[in-house]
């Protein structure tokens, strides 16, 4: 099993290059970025399992900016969005970015995608939360075209546009392996005909782990990897998680100040065997 790192790099926590240059020291794989473009001041939609909303969540830093200060100090390890919100940003610039960064990182990008949460946010963004799952399967589908032809277009019900050139392409081949995040049925649906790889949040069952995995092989694709997402620094569960098919677990680092930070990255390190 392999080891990574989720985290909100926010304004007041560990900076980027630190953090990078930490994560390679000590023997990290992988860090999962998460995004939010902003939170509405005025919200409907309740913070999953608590009442207040922690500041992280509107004072993280742009992914793919992140990111890339993280590649120019870094040689190994994997750059990755935990997840991008694809439903509220424009799948040309979308495919620019991430072959951007996969090229300049030198084919390092691990591009993590799902539907958010936050209603508002995704109206404010122009995007219909009652046709997310219809459009995120088209933006990946309208990414790959772009990213595996010198001349793409696509012509869906929520995304479309005429002929295109656009480089840089991604360095890896056919491109940036996709990774689906969530549990539901469509999430699944989605991570079956569109992923390269699934990333179940924290918490999902051993249980559901197992099944996902057989219903996969059922439906010929047996291969598929396993990232658990934002894990507990729990050595049963993460044995547990191991020998039900995990290939990865990324630890979840909060919003810490660097020398905090760095003692919970030596915290995690220690359980890695």
């Amino acid at each position: 099993m392999k080891f990574g790192i989720a985290t909100f790099v926010t304004d007041d926590s560990i900076r980027p290059v630190p953090l990078g240059r930490a994560l390679e020291e000590r023997g990290f794989d992988s860090l999962f970025l998460a995004e939010h473009s902003h939170i509405p001041a005025s919200r409907e939609t309740p913070y999953p399992g608590a009442d207040e909303m922690p500041s992280r969540y509107y004072r993280t830093l742009d992914p793919f900016v992140t990111l890339s200060a993280i590649a120019s100090v870094t040689t190994d390890l994997l750059l990755a969005t935990g997840i991008a919100l694809m439903i509220q940003r424009d799948v040309i610039h979308t495919a620019k970015e991430v072959a951007s960064l996969d090229m300049i990182s030198g084919g390092r990008m691990l591009f993590g995608v799902g539907v958010g949460w936050n209603l508002e946010e995704m109206r404010n963004h122009g995007a219909d939360p009652r046709t997310r799952g219809a459009l995120l399967n088209e933006q990946i589908e309208a990414l790959k075209e772009i990213w595996t032809n010198d001349e793409a277009s696509y012509a869906g019900t929520h995304v479309r546009f005429d002929p295109i050139f656009q480089w840089p392409k991604p360095v890896q081949t056919p491109h940036p392996p996709i990774y689906v995040g969530g549990e539901s049925r469509a999430a699944l649906d989605r991570l079956l005909k569109h992923g390269d790889a699934w990333l179940p949040r924290g918490g999902t069952s051993v249980e559901e782990i197992k099944r996902v995995r057989a219903w996969l092989a059922d439906n010929g694709r047996p291969d598929v990897p396993f990232t658990m997402f934002a894990g507990r620094a729990d050595k049963d569960q993460i044995q547990a998680y191991a020998e039900a098919g995990i290939d990865r677990y990324t630890f979840l680092l909060p919003d810490l100040p660097e020398s905090e930070a760095l003692a919970e990255l030596d915290r995690f390190a220690a359980l890695i065997p």
